[in-house]
């Protein structure tokens, strides 16, 4: 299944595109559903579609979203319900651990009460995304649309369950747990009790469901697409957005354009604003194409509402013989709504493949220059908001307020670091091999 998520600058017009992107899916006969994270309304009132329902069933057993609503043809829409998937995951949790609890003499919570703990949103949208992928045969979607939050909450969320991966296995290493034959004996020398069997295989159940989402992730099949409102205070914004997705391993398919003004208009005001958009236009086509596609989207003149007309439009007869839109259009073409923009956004690819090379790789440069080069890509980044620890085997790289613990590859363990340097968008550590550790020659 292809998964894209949309994210963006604040207030870009993610949930459109998100929706725009939905739809043009759709119009290519793909089962499409739509996610949103937004509980403020705003998506139903896009969409044009009543408050979100939740899907029957016992709480244990719901999927952290609202029943799909079908808004056209082959597209669904639902929304992330993370108080009600919260209270329905720690009611389940209260019934498997009722005996503890009435042992301890607590109260259980009543879900009445219960409500979503900070956080939480982030977890129940990596929870949607790894159920989304584990619909029966033949009753899931073929294309998965996610409304993501703004780009860093974004990366954040995505950085999340290598994260968690990484503090379990530290607090709790799979390798150290003894037989259950063994344990009361080793409590005993210890002279502190050991951790429980079961606290390991809730752990080993918590590795699990973390790789998989993981997985998602970092699946050849999963797009990421940045929506940004050209002008000079967004582009900072999405080059440490681009940062940040690079240093997690996302692939951005492509960057949208939204809410772009007329040109060639007489108002100063309106022109001295758009000549400030083209001008952030321009830099967005040097930094990103052709690498990755800039799409564009024209302001509309007011808030989309609804599908508007599901297909594909037909081309007005003069467009194929102007390249600049004529004064009268806005007024005899009035956008419908968003089945205006899901011809120019575009639908999602087939399965996008892997830059090539490898971009994490270490190229052997021992010959030549007595070193080992890593090298990874990290786009957007700059040199003074960046920063490498050399930590035992690990290596801790922070690009501006991103964060990322790298496990080394086998043969750096065994070197030391002896420079670094970021260019053209690539950050090239280079790796001495250490006297004491490196095989020797016989």
């Amino acid at each position: 299944m292809r998964t894209v998520l949309v994210t963006g600058t604040g207030g870009a017009g993610r949930t459109t595109v998100a929706a725009a992107t939905a739809l043009a899916a759709a119009r290519e006969g793909q089962r499409t559903l739509l996610l949103t994270a937004d509980s403020d309304g705003t998506p139903e009132a896009l969409l044009g579609i009543g408050a979100p329902r939740s899907v029957p069933g016992r709480s244990a057993d719901r999927l952290p979203w609202s029943v799909p609503a079908e808004l056209a043809p082959g597209l669904w829409a639902a929304r992330i319900v993370t108080d009600e998937w919260f209270r329905g995951e720690l009611t389940a949790l209260q019934d498997r651990g009722h005996g503890l609890l009435d042992l301890l003499g607590a109260t259980p919570l009543d879900g009445e009460e219960l409500t979503a703990l900070p956080g939480v949103e982030a977890i129940a949208l990596l929870r949607a995304l790894r159920a989304a992928q584990t619909a029966p045969p033949g009753t899931g979607w073929d294309v998965l649309v996610v409304d993501m939050p703004p780009a860093p909450d974004t990366v954040a969320v995505l950085a999340l369950p290598e994260q968690l991966r990484r503090y379990l296995r530290r607090l709790l290493p799979a390798e150290r747990q003894a037989a259950r034959a063994l344990r009361p004996m080793l409590a005993q020398l210890a002279g502190v009790p050991m951790p429980a069997q079961k606290l390991y295989e809730t752990a080993e159940r918590w590795e699990r469901e973390l790789a998989a989402v993981q997985g998602v992730i970092e699946s050849e099949a999963t797009t990421v697409r940045l929506v940004v409102e050209p002008g000079p205070l967004a582009d900072r914004a999405l080059r440490t957005a681009r940062a940040g997705l690079a240093l997690h391993g996302c692939r951005v398919e492509a960057v949208i354009a939204n809410r772009l003004l007329p040109t060639g208009t007489s108002d100063p005001w309106l022109a001295a604003l758009s000549g400030q958009q083209q001008d952030a236009l321009k830099e967005l086509y040097e930094q990103w194409a052709p690498a990755v596609p800039v799409r564009e989207l024209p302001h509309l003149g007011r808030d989309p509402h609804g599908l508007g007309d599901p297909r594909p439009a037909e081309p007005h007869p003069g467009d194929a013989q102007r390249a600049e839109p004529h004064p009268g259009d806005g007024a005899r073409r009035a956008p419908a709504g968003l089945a205006d923009l899901a011809g120019a956004v575009g639908a999602p690819g087939a399965r996008p493949d892997r830059p090539a090379p490898d971009p994490w790789t270490v190229e052997d440069r021992l010959a030549e220059d007595g070193v080992l080069l890593w090298r990874l890509p990290l786009p957007g980044a700059a040199r003074d908001g960046l920063s490498l620890v050399r930590r035992g085997d690990e290596l801790i790289v922070t690009v501006a307020p991103f964060h990322r613990v790298l496990p080394l590859p086998s043969a750096l363990r065994r070197c030391t670091v002896s420079g670094a340097g970021l260019r053209d968008g690539w950050l090239q550590v280079r790796f001495t091999p250490d006297p004491d550790l490196w095989p020797k020659r016989v």
